[in-house]
């Protein structure tokens, strides 16, 4: 579902990916953990091409993003086509970035019917639903200045759900959410990977990556060092570095 080959990106003089190879099957829920600064969450703006990788290839779902070859090379795509090619990715950051002016249910129903011009009777449907699925379905007509930080989470996540995505990529979810409402964002995130839906999490939550994760990808300064089963990361770290992040953190 998702490949990334070689991808290489770097901002100004500082090479922040350097070589990065990872492959994500269908269905497949991998966890990538680190310390700040390691590339992590540039990886998963690249995965969206919301930032231009410099070399390498990426493929969402067996599309390359963000490029077409032309002549046997590799050009970047039209704006018009990126769009597209981002309509089977969703993506959820550490804030919510939900329109404030709007109401809940608005919120979800906005991309549906501009984007995939799909009727507003059934986007309201749709929207209806996935609110019920986050478990926020009375908040349909709230504004989101009135939700704690977890609830405009869930509508955060209920919104990129809306576009009906193959892929889902988590940056952080919960990192700027008080702990005590940490639980109620991870207990959706488990049912979406529990139904099957492919996801790459960027997280310093070792609990969520430990229950939910099918694999663990660990990374240090631009590069995965190393990728396993949470059994095998977190029992039996293989690399150094790994082991050395591990023991600071559990």
């Amino acid at each position: 579902m998702i490949k990334v080959i070689d991808v290489c990106k770097s901002f100004g003089n500082l090479q922040v990916l350097k070589n990065v190879n990872l492959t994500v099957a269908p269905g497949e829920v991998v966890v990538i953990i680190g310390p700040s600064g390691s590339g992590k969450s540039t990886l998963l703006r690249c995965m969206n091409y919301l930032e231009k990788i410099d070399s390498g290839k990426i493929y969402i779902d067996g599309q390359l993003i963000g490029k077409k070859e032309v002549n046997g090379k590799l050009v970047e795509a039209p704006a018009k086509e990126v769009y597209k090619m981002r309509e089977n990715i969703g993506m959820v950051f550490q804030r919510f970035n939900l329109f404030p002016h709007m109401t809940v249910l608005n919120n979800l129903m906005e991309a549906p019917v501009l984007v995939r011009r799909m009727d507003k009777g059934a986007a309201r449907k749709l929207a209806l639903d996935l609110l019920k699925k986050v478990g926020l379905e009375e908040k349909a007509n709230a504004y989101p200045a009135h939700l704690s930080g977890g609830q405009q989470q869930r509508v955060a996540i209920a919104r990129a759900l809306a576009m009906e995505p193959k892929i889902m990529l988590f940056d952080e979810p919960t990192s700027a959410l008080d702990p005590e409402l940490v639980g109620e964002v991870l207990s959706v995130m488990k049912e979406l990977a529990r139904e099957g839906m492919t996801m790459v999490v960027v997280t310093h939550e070792m609990g969520f990556a430990r229950e939910v994760a099918d694999r663990v990808v660990f990374m240090d300064e631009g590069r995965i060092l190393e990728e396993g089963t949470p059994q095998q990361i977190f029992t039996n770290p293989q690399h150094p570095r790994t082991r050395e992040f591990l023991a600071k953190i559990l």
